[in-house]
């Protein structure tokens, strides 16, 4: 049997929220496409406090911010890009180019080609989010995009030195102190200081994310993603104080990120949540953590690990850490998620900031049909065919009789005028 201990708010509520959310997007994107900079800089002394002349910061302005870093973190920044960077290098060596004779004569193929321009979002107003800068604009550059271009939000009115190092380092070829909807909107419409990107990347607030889910179809984007998920699946061979850690931790990313404890240990269960009262009693991100866990916190008890597989699979969470005394059992069976997390050794934290996989994960149900941000995502995979003559007289003569048969004359035709050039060379 399946129980909640705990559960959060409401779907009526979550939807009114997501109501409001997309007026004022709409609103704002509206404007920046009518009036451009003129309207992004008004946003941008509206919601940031921010104005200088230009958005985009110069050679100097980003050589100034590594003067303002400790060389520690500088190493810190660019060990974390080496993680990132390897493995998003394994990962396209893994996307080979096809090309095959399926026929005699018949050539067929694929090239994998990489998006001209790509916009990276960098979270930054309320965090300095100096690891999405890794996970998209590193990633991006491997992939082989053009040019790359990377926003983010001022942090108590300048620009976030770390954050812009990392952009730096990673690749970025514009820099651009620029937040919210305001910087989504100017990278896919462009302004006439900002050219128009072919695709958005990174993670946001909700704000940012509904941006991002309108300008799709208009730009490319990496994929719909909401406030950060967390689900802990944990049985009595781990303890509460571990458990409410790795729920805290996640849910200090926002006051509606949703953390959710999945077990058969109802004992466990009600430690961990007298452990997470007491841990909001010390943690620094108490407010923003505590609202989440109040307002969006889970737990829910089952009687066995296969009813804990089927609440696990249904909830398709973002992050999915999993603490069992058999996680392969989970590994091996569960088909929705956007990342795992096996074994206690590992946590969520390793993988949002330096262990090397991507930390923009799909949310709101989404892992249901699609992974996180990979080098993949920056690539097209684009087929080609080649024939010789004779090939294009066997395939013509076929695709004339389908064609006749679902009334397409004009492609008929395309045949046709083929197959009657290379049959009289016979």
């Amino acid at each position: 049997m399946i129980r909640h201990l705990k559960k959060g708010i409401d779907v009526e509520q979550a939807a009114s929220a997501d109501a409001r959310v997309r007026g004022i997007v709409e609103g704002i994107l509206l404007d920046i496409e009518k009036r451009g900079d003129e309207a992004v800089r008004e946003y941008a002394r509206k919601f940031d406090n921010w104005d200088k002349p230009a958005f985009r910061l110069s050679g100097e302005e980003i050589a100034a911010c590594y003067d303002q870093l400790e060389p520690s973190v500088i190493d810190d920044i660019r060990f974390a890009q080496q993680q990132v960077r390897g493995f998003a290098e394994a990962q396209r060596k893994a996307l080979q180019d096809v090309e095959v004779e399926t026929r005699p004569g018949v050539m067929l193929g694929h090239r994998n080609i990489p998006v001209n321009s790509v916009g990276c979002y960098v979270p930054g107003g309320k965090y300095p989010m100096v690891a999405s800068a890794h996970m998209s604009v590193v990633t991006a550059k491997v992939a082989g995009v053009n040019r790359i271009i990377a926003c983010a939000p001022p942090f108590k009115g300048a620009a976030h030195p770390a954050i812009v190092v990392a952009m730096d380092m990673g690749g970025a070829d514009e820099i651009y102190v620029l937040g919210g909807v305001q910087a989504v909107g100017a990278m896919a419409l462009g302004t006439d200081s900002i050219a128009a990107v072919d695709m958005l990347v990174g993670p946001g607030n909700a704000f940012v994310a509904e941006a991002k889910r309108q300008l799709f179809g208009r730009v490319g984007i990496d994929l719909f993603a909401g406030p950060t998920e967390t689900l802990v699946i944990a049985d009595d061979s781990v303890d509460g104080a571990l458990c409410a850690t790795d729920l805290l931790g996640q849910a200090e990313h926002g006051p509606t990120s949703p953390a959710i404890l999945l077990t058969d240990s109802e004992q466990l269960a009600k430690e961990t949540m007298a452990e997470v009262e007491k841990q909001l009693e010390t943690l620094e991100t108490a407010d923003i953590a505590g609202e989440a866990w109040r307002e969006y916190g889970q737990v829910i008890v089952c009687d066995t690990r296969a009813e804990m597989l089927q609440v696990a699979d249904e909830l398709a969470s973002e992050h999915v850490q999993v603490m069992t005394r058999d996680s392969d059992y989970f590994f091996e069976n569960m088909t929705n998620y956007g990342a795992l997390f096996l074994g206690e050794e590992t946590n969520v934290s390793y993988g949002d900031k330096v262990v090397g996989t991507n930390h923009t994960l799909p949310t709101r149900g989404a892992a249901r049909y699609t992974g996180g941000l990979w080098v993949g995502k920056f690539l097209k995979t684009c087929t080609y065919q080649r024939l010789t003559e004779e090939a294009s007289l066997e395939i013509g003569e076929y695709c004339s009789r389908l064609c006749a048969l679902e009334g397409f004359m004009g492609h008929k035709a395309q045949a046709d005028i083929r197959v009657e050039r290379y049959g009289a060379k016979k």
